[in-house]
């Protein structure tokens, strides 16, 4: 169970940009989750609600089992560990505002960008919270760069270019 959790499914375990795969397999479930619970009444509000869950419920599996992942794949963040690029792929998405079909792979597509780009780069204090113990280390530079890609899609998709309307 801790490796299919840690691996998102096996997407870690692609042997070349196992992150970014990860983060694609997260935001490809949030989209199967929009056209479900968002495309039909144009409401977030269970979307978010879904969102949040599976951001609570990955982020308290990959700090459990961040310490197997440790030992598993003998490093401090392990490449094959994704489950922390999801939880900060769903942060990036969460509580955006409401979008058409056809603004939605815009939305999404940037969000992804925005995402890997702050994870990669990981702008203060990101980079420190990777130095913290085990799960927590692995995890919360994730979250960190997810909510910096959630900040700017926010100014983006409401002050800038406004979608749903």
């Amino acid at each position: 169970m801790p490796k299919l959790l840690i691996t998102f499914f096996g997407l870690g375990l692609v042997p070349v940009a196992p992150g970014t795969f990860g983060s694609f397999g997260a935001a490809a479930i949030w989209c199967g989750l929009w056209f479900g619970l968002a495309a039909k009444n144009g409401s977030r509000g269970a979307l978010d609600v879904v969102t949040v869950v599976l951001i609570i419920l990955v982020s308290a599996g990959t700090v459990a089992w961040g310490p197997w992942a440790q030992k598993a794949f003998g490093r401090e963040d392990p490449g094959q560990c994704v489950s922390d690029e999801a939880a900060g792929q769903w942060l990036a998405l969460l509580f955006l505002p409401a979008c058409s079909v056809g603004q939605m792979p815009v939305l999404v597509g940037a969000q992804f960008l925005f995402f890997r780009l702050f994870d990669i780069v990981k702008p203060p204090p990101a980079r420190r919270l990777e130095a913290l113990p085990a799960g927590w280390g692995i995890l919360l530079d994730d979250l960190a760069a997810g909510l910096y890609a959630n900040l700017l899609g926010q100014i983006l998709f409401r002050l800038i270019w406004p979608v749903g309307q």
